[in-house]
Parts: structure tokens; C-alpha cells; sequence
């Protein structure tokens, strides 16, 4: 299982420059952008901004296996990369049932539909404004 608060995503957090508005809109935007390029399921997007201090955006998503989970993980650490948002903090990745990606001010959780299922995030940080997720009805 990832771990959500390591001391290097918070240095890194803390080192980075802050960014606009419109520079978090345009990342979080890539995000979802290459989340539905990559076919990944049931993506959701929480607003965290004022809530919390990890970040300003928490997006969760679901792939059908693993091997989907790491290359959805991998290919967009990749494309965040690319577009000049600096490098993403990836946890997770060998057993591929839960990725993390830290981008700083967008962080997002990719599970395979069972974990996710059991974790079922979208509960505890919608504050209990989210509708369960599919299988835990």
C-alpha cells in the first residue's frame, strides 16, 4: 500500500515553486485528459483545495488489471513530466494493486476495482458526499 506522506514528496512539495491557478487547472486538466486516453475507469476528481494540505486536487481512478494500473502510472509520471510540471512521486508501482503519483498540487490514486472497492477513498475524503463506489453498494 502507498504511503501518502513520505518526508520526500513533502520536501519536494516544499521546494517546488507554488503554482497559479491556471498552472493547477492545466495539470489537473492533463490528468483526466490522459486518465480517458488510457481507458482508465470510473475516474473521479475531489477538490481539496482549502481542505487539506496535501494537495489542491485528489483524482481517483481504476484500471482492469496490474499490468494496466502500472502502465497507466508510468505512462502518465511520463506525460506530467513532459509538459513541464516537474518530475511525479510514483509508490506502488511493483505490486500495481495501488499506485500513487504525487505531482504536488494533483495527486492521484490508481487501484485495480477490488482494492479500490476496499479502500473506497472517494467516502472518506468527499467527507461523505461521494456515492459508493461500484461494488460496495
Amino acid at each position: 500500500m502507498p504511503q501518502a506522506h513520505t518526508s520526500s514528496a513533502s520536501e519536494a512539495r516544499t521546494k517546488a515553486p507554488p503554482m497559479s491557478g491556471s498552472e493547477t487547472d492545466s495539470l489537473l486538466a492533463l490528468v483526466l485528459e490522459h486518465l480517458d486516453d488510457d481507458q482508465a475507469q470510473d475516474i473521479v476528481t475531489i477538490d481539496l483545495e482549502g481542505k487539506s494540505s496535501i494537495a489542491d486536487h485528489m483524482v481517483i481512478a481504476s484500471g482492469r488489471s496490474t499490468r494496466q494500473v502500472a502502465a497507466i502510472a508510468n505512462k502518465l509520471a511520463e506525460k506530467v513530466k513532459q509538459a513541464g510540471f516537474g518530475p511525479v512521486k510514483l509508490e506502488g508501482l511493483p505490486a500495481a494493486d495501488w499506485v500513487l503519483l504525487d505531482a504536488g498540487v494533483v495527486v492521484v490514486h490508481l487501484f485495480r476495482p477490488e482494492v479500490r472497492s476496499f479502500y473506497n477513498l472517494e467516502r472518506m475524503w468527499a467527507f461523505g458526499d461521494a456515492p459508493p463506489v461500484a461494488g460496495m453498494a
